[in-house]
């Protein structure tokens, strides 16, 4: 199958288990956290810490499916800590956090965040490994991940409307606008011009993102890794989009292609302890995002980039349990599920309800 079939067929593709029956003896689990011990692999000895909570992207099913990947073929041990309301798993509730002390022991975090307001104890042990220098891999609506932190709390900088707040200051962009029509204009991706050689694209090949453009300006400290083509529909052989639409930054309006938006990029952020923290964002991969194969590689490469491992010159990336990611929308979770059950496969993905928010 050639690329172009290939990308055809990634609406409709459902991913087949290619390993045993999950067992209770392959995770474990507890309030709003799912643990996965470390297969055999090059990330022996570090320890991934997965945060799911955002409303409308379904990171509550893309990070157990990453983790599980994480673990199982690359050797890292992988905790997922979820939103939830006494067990039951909720992205709604923006001041859950399950188990934050996993934060304590995390060499890496991969974010799925939107609006959090955690309470002081989990907002002070992200911070602090944030300070030690652990690396950050960041998703989508993680350019906004924090909101509503009370003025007096050491963390009243996250909040995104701080100035851009933690995506702003440490991912590199906060939340603008979306540049493409959500729902209406997807995504494919260009290699920044001088990136072609990034370990990060190792195995990466030009990404489909049912999800738009978001609109983002990331700064001269950042190495632009793939820019983000706004598509006249929603398929992966539409055309790119000749629409003009006016900038956040200068009320100017240009082609929305011209240039594109960027999409996925690098930094090195200073920390508190004197060192830097290697952050890598991209304002694609919601759950129905990862049905490509390049973007789950894309976030793989990120992890081994972050923790200064060497790079798969191809990782492998396939799921390992079948897995049929839900359409991104508000309010479309699966309801009255605990951590366990997005250890294994999820039923079929929950109804899509109207959308009530931007």
């Amino acid at each position: 199958m050639n690329r172009r079939s290939l990308l055809l067929a990634l609406p409709a593709l459902t991913f087949l288990a290619c390993s045993t029956p999950l067992r209770a003896a392959d995770f474990t689990s507890g309030l709003g956290w799912l643990e996965f011990p470390a297969g055999k692999g090059p990330g022996a000895g570090k320890h991934v810490v997965l945060l799911a909570g955002d409303e409308e992207y379904r990171s509550e099913e893309s990070m157990p499916m990453l983790a599980r990947i994480l673990a199982e073929k690359h050797g890292f041990r992988c905790t997922v800590l979820f939103s939830h309301d006494g067990g039951v798993i909720n992205p709604n509730n923006q001041k859950s956090l399950g188990r934050p002390e996993a934060l304590d022991s995390a060499d890496a975090l991969v974010l799925g965040l939107r609006f959090r307001s955690w309470n002081a104890d989990a907002l002070a042990r992200f911070d602090a490994a944030l300070r030690r220098g652990v690396p950050i891999v960041a998703t989508r609506t993680s350019t906004h991940a924090f909101s509503g932190i009370p003025k007096d709390s050491p963390q009243a900088w996250y909040n995104f409307n701080a100035s851009g707040g933690f995506g702003r200051k440490v991912l590199g962009e906060t939340w603008v606008s979306h540049w493409g029509r959500h729902k209406s204009e997807a995504c494919r991706s260009a290699v920044e011009p001088g990136a072609e050689g990034s370990p990060l694209l190792n195995g990466v090949g030009a990404v489909f993102a049912d999800t738009d453009v978001y609109e983002a300006y990331p700064p001269a400290d950042a190495k632009v890794l793939l820019r983000g083509l706004v598509l006249k529909g929603m398929s992966p052989e539409d055309a790119p989009s000749e629409g003009c639409k006016k900038r956040a930054t200068d009320k100017q309006e240009q082609g929305v292609n011209q240039p594109a938006m960027a999409v996925a990029w690098t930094r090195e952020v200073p920390n508190a302890s004197g060192g830097s923290n290697r952050v890598f964002t991209t304002t694609m991969a919601s759950a129905s995002d990862l049905a490509d194969e390049s973007l789950r590689r894309l976030l793989v490469n990120a992890v081994f980039w972050g923790l200064k491992l060497d790079v798969p010159a191809r990782a492998d990336v396939a799921p390992v349990v079948q897995w049929k990611p839900s359409k991104y929308s508000f309010n479309a979770f699966h309801k009255g599920l605990r951590a366990e059950a997005f250890a294994g496969v999820l039923p079929d993905p929950a109804p899509v309800e109207p959308a009530k928010k931007k």
